[in-house]
């Protein structure tokens, strides 16, 4: 697989507000889009979304389902396909996709631990055309 670097990591977060006092306001990271309950944000090279997250009942400690979602690998759309045929002919679990992102194409797969792992073919400013 031709995978270009790292591409961004998904936060899921309890309250959009706090966490933007949190990753903006103390970090230093430039807002680039606020949904509802999502926001988007640069931090140098790196590209950070939060997504909201409310409580359920029964949630505790680690098992509220709060922290890293996934983390997403750049890779140039001629490559994509391959990538993905190959994920899927060795049997990993593929979580969505390939699907269309915006201007990009994305698949979510586990490694072998169940961790949530992401190929992407565009950048965030191609992401937020659609928001435009």
């Amino acid at each position: 697989m031709k995978v270009k670097g790292f591409n961004h990591v998904t936060i899921r977060v309890s309250d959009l507000e706090k966490s933007l006092g949190f990753y903006r306001d103390l970090l230093g990271m430039k807002l680039v889009h606020r949904g509802k309950t999502d926001a988007y944000l640069e931090w140098g090279t790196a590209w950070v979304a939060l997504v909201e997250k409310k409580a359920q009942a029964g949630d505790q400690g680690g098992d509220s389902g709060f922290g890293v979602d996934h983390v997403a690998f750049s890779i140039d759309e001629e490559d994509f396909d391959e990538a993905a045929r190959r994920l899927e002919e060795s049997g990993v679990p593929i979580v969505r996709g390939p699907v269309r992102r915006g201007v990009g194409r994305s698949i979510n797969f586990l490694d072998p631990d169940g961790t949530q792992l992401e190929l992407h073919t565009s950048n965030l400013q191609e992401r937020m055309t659609v928001w435009s």
